[in-house]
């Protein structure tokens, strides 16, 4: 399966649903997507409470190989610290196709409506608006406050997609992994990416 689009940015943030960020990263690489992932401090304690994974020592790489049978390679893996605002995605000379925070949580919502850029991975949204490219938000919370709805409007009326946290059961899922397929889907189909991860409404 081929796609047009060449590398993507994904934000892992901290919101409960890291399983979504990590199936989107593995649907990514495996059809040759180079993927650019930043993990803010709360993502890197939600990926080791909810799915036993760290960041550092190759962890992440190790899960996705063992899990989703995915090639990783220098040219298409790239982790990132969220403390370095001067890496290549804060930069809208460096060429990235798109970017993806998923899990977002209201914290980097709010970050991203209101142009904050306190750290790389609200820098590089800010960036992907400002220059026009395609910027996916997945929030993750309920219920929520006026407040978070409102910067989802401003995000939105920014340029973001706002795509939040909501699977769908029409597809009759049996596993966690099916619902974290139906998101992953969800963020390719968004991104104009063919796939076959769950199937499609047909009437």
């Amino acid at each position: 399966m081929s796609s047009n689009v060449g590398s993507v940015a994904v934000g892992v943030t901290g919101a409960s649903g890291v399983l979504y960020a990590v199936r989107t990263i593995a649907a990514l690489l495996s059809i040759g997507v180079r993927v650019e992932v930043v993990v803010s401090d709360i993502g890197r304690r939600l990926l080791q409470e909810e799915l036993g994974v760290q960041t550092d020592n190759g962890q992440l790489e190790s899960y996705l190989v063992d899990r989703y049978g995915v090639n990783i390679t220098r040219d298409l893996f790239v982790l990132h610290s969220n403390k370095n605002v001067g890496a290549s995605i804060a930069s809208g000379s460096y060429l990235c196709d798109a970017m993806v925070i998923v899990p977002c949580s209201m914290k980097t919502l709010a970050g991203v409506a209101h142009g904050s850029s306190t750290n790389l991975i609200e820098r590089a949204a800010d960036v992907f608006l400002k220059e026009r490219r395609r910027l996916i938000v997945v929030p993750r919370e309920t219920p929520m406050s006026l407040p978070q709805l409102r910067n989802m409007v401003l995000a939105a009326e920014a340029g973001a997609h706002i795509l939040p946290a909501m699977p769908a059961f029409y597809q009759q899922p049996e596993t966690l992994d099916d619902l974290a397929d139906f998101m992953a889907g969800k963020v390719l189909s968004c991104l104009d990416i063919e796939h076959s991860l769950f199937p499609r409404w047909t009437g």
